[in-house]
């Protein structure tokens, strides 16, 4: 039975407010291990996503035999997007700022449009182009500005934080076709959250990175991420997008940017250039005239 919209409404919300968190727990811990690198970047996420894995090993217990054909393919599927997703924005907070790398990485609603066209085959409306224009516009005028961001390589991070969305936008399609083939909520983040974080559990040693050795503070910091940002915020977005349309979804997840930049100012005293505050404001607009052109009357 669908659950009233309020209480889609409100589960969210408090998702958003879960996710706008992840960037800066990030931070946090990349400070606490005095560590920028790449390798140090997947350990988090590996050990994110395996903490909240191990949380939801309950959740094995209403394994169901009545899924449809090709819903595990679906699950799995979406976890190994779900590492690209991480390892690729994670990844972006080494190299640009919290604002810039928040900001692309929701540029999803755009890359879902692009999959809709591709995959099912569905043409985007005039107003959903003219977004994507307006939403590359924004991405070109937060690289120009890329002087104005501190971190060592603002354009690196900012591509990373790019194919971190597109990645995103693989994840969430695919998932949502998982729960439609059967997969219960709490089963299939398990199922998810586990696939991806076996994907990225080898990395770090490529890079000499191992995971151990760090300052009790640093796990501190990645078990709350596992907690707040990946099972409340990754899950409720989840949960919601099986009962509302993709996009609607994105359109209310593009609220997170704003969330965690002020965040950032608070407690880092963050304070982004001009111009990649303009640049932010033009993005968000194309992709919510994205999100509004592209979703079913």
């Amino acid at each position: 039975m669908r659950p009233a919209t309020s209480t889609i409404v409100l589960v969210l919300i408090g998702g958003v407010l879960a996710l706008s968190f992840g960037s800066i727990f990030v931070r946090l811990a990349t400070e606490s291990a005095h560590s920028q690198s790449v390798g140090f970047s997947l350990v988090i996420s590996v050990l994110r996503l395996s903490m909240a894995a191990l949380l939801l090993l309950p959740a094995w217990r209403n394994l169901s035999k009545n899924l449809e054909p090709g819903a595990w393919l679906y699950a799995v599927l979406a976890g190994v997007f779900l590492a690209v997703h991480f390892a690729t924005w994670i990844t972006s907070l080494a190299f640009t700022s919290i604002a810039a790398s928040v900001t692309l990485v929701n540029t999803n609603p755009v890359w879902m449009a692009l999959l809709s066209l591709v995959w099912l085959r569905q043409a985007p409306r005039p107003l959903t182009l003219g977004g994507m224009a307006v939403a590359l516009l924004g991405g070109l005028v937060i690289s120009l500005g890329s002087s104005s961001n501190p971190g060592p390589n603002p354009a690196l991070g900012n591509l990373l934080a790019v194919s971190g969305g597109l990645a995103a936008s693989f994840y969430f399609l695919l998932g949502r076709e998982a729960q439609n083939r059967g997969f219960g909520i709490g089963l299939y983040v398990a199922v998810a959250y586990g696939m991806a974080a076996l994907v990225l559990l080898p990395l770090p040693l490529l890079f000499h990175t191992f995971y151990t050795g760090y300052p009790t503070q640093t796990y501190i910091w990645i078990a709350l991420m596992a907690l707040i940002p990946q099972l409340i915020g990754h899950t409720s977005s989840n949960w919601a997008v099986r009962w509302v349309e993709p996009v609607l979804v994105a359109l209310v997840i593009l609220l997170e940017p704003l969330g965690a930049s002020l965040l950032a100012y608070f407690i880092f005293g963050e304070l982004p250039g001009l111009q990649v505050l303009v640049g932010a404001a033009i993005l968000l607009v194309g992709v919510g005239l994205a999100v509004v052109g592209s979703r079913d009357r």
